[in-house]
């Protein structure tokens, strides 16, 4: 039996890597479970199986995850390698409904390769290199698998063979042999704030900090950048102007922004016609930092406009994507 979830996974896998699905849930409703695919954003069912079959299928992965199989209502995080060429990183999420029917949200990790990254406009690889080199703050915002450690980790990797870069993650998602990886682990009370300042006796250039999600992360990663560091990191924000508001709301005082923020980035993976999607950013500097907005910029839509014009995207995903 084992061998036959076994196979069930892998095909679910295969599946799921061939169309660069970011998440995969596993779901019960009333006769059973389905399995739904999320593609950039979207979400689709991939296939609905018995409800023996599902619980096997999640039993199997928690096993294989080192999580409490006999636990199914509380919730529950977990971490995966599945074998291959090239392994894959899969992150676990499971909790019980009302009804104690477990649920489980995959998360796949896709491997690390620069080369890949294609962005919509073309000018912004080189202008993300130069904000880099001014050092500083520099974030990123957007929805979850929008690519913004992928976008980080290339702006790093471009640095590091000149620099030292250290990473601080809950948890790590691309494993590479050019960083120092940190992970955080609050029952061993390594949180980000703690692992930031160890961080710091390391004397590293760059920090790549996986997000800024409260006020202690936040006032330790302006910290960062006040003693001279390049810091990229993600937080949660609707637009980049967001990502300002969203620092106050965390209590980072306005004169301590104004002197360690050197951009912010909000980014959406997009849809092309023929080829895979390719990166979008809408990029903050300078005085538009500081104009509260909850709109993109001119220069967001108008690339959009033209990618539509040149039939590199369709009209549809134009309108989609517009306001972000």
């Amino acid at each position: 039996m084992t061998r036959v979830i076994k196979d069930f996974v892998s095909e679910l896998l295969v599946a799921a890597v061939q169309q660069r699905i970011s998440d995969v849930y596993i779901l019960p409703e009333k006769t059973g479970y389905q399995i739904r695919l999320r593609q950039l954003g979207a979400v689709s069912v991939w296939r609905r199986i018995t409800a023996k079959l599902g619980s096997q299928v999640i039993t199997y992965l928690k096993f294989q995850a080192n999580m409490a199989v006999s636990e199914n209502r509380r919730p529950q995080v977990g971490a995966l390698t599945w074998p291959g060429e090239p392994p894959l990183e899969l992150r676990f999420s499971t909790v019980g409904d009302y009804a104690g029917r477990e649920s489980l949200v995959i998360r796949v990790i896709y491997p690390y390769h620069t080369g890949q990254m294609a962005y919509l406009d073309q000018t912004q690889p080189g202008q993300l290199d130069h904000l880099a080199a001014k050092r500083g703050l520099l974030l990123f915002a957007g929805p979850t698998g929008s690519g913004k450690t992928t976008t980080m980790y290339t702006i790093a990797s471009r640095l590091a063979t000149t620099a030292t870069v250290l990473t601080i993650e809950d948890p790590v998602e691309i494993k590479t042999d050019s960083f120092i990886q940190l992970q955080v682990n609050a029952a061993a009370g390594m949180s980000y704030e703690a692992l930031l300042k160890v961080g710091l006796r390391h004397r590293p250039d760059v920090f790549i900090i996986g997000e800024i999600r409260d006020q202690l992360t936040a006032q330790a990663a302006v910290r960062a950048a006040l003693s001279g560091h390049l810091v990229l990191s993600t937080i949660h924000a609707q637009t980049a102007s967001g990502s300002v508001s969203r620092l106050a709301e965390l209590g980072v005082s306005l004169a301590h922004l104004r002197q360690v923020l050197t951009a912010s980035c909000y980014q959406r993976l997009i849809p092309r016609v023929s080829r895979t999607p390719a990166v979008l950013l809408d990029i903050l500097t300078d005085q538009a930092l500081w104009q509260t907005t909850r709109t993109t910029t001119e220069r967001w839509r108008s690339t959009l406009e033209q990618a539509s014009q040149q039939q590199v995207i369709s009209l549809e995903t134009a309108r989609q994507f517009r306001a972000g």
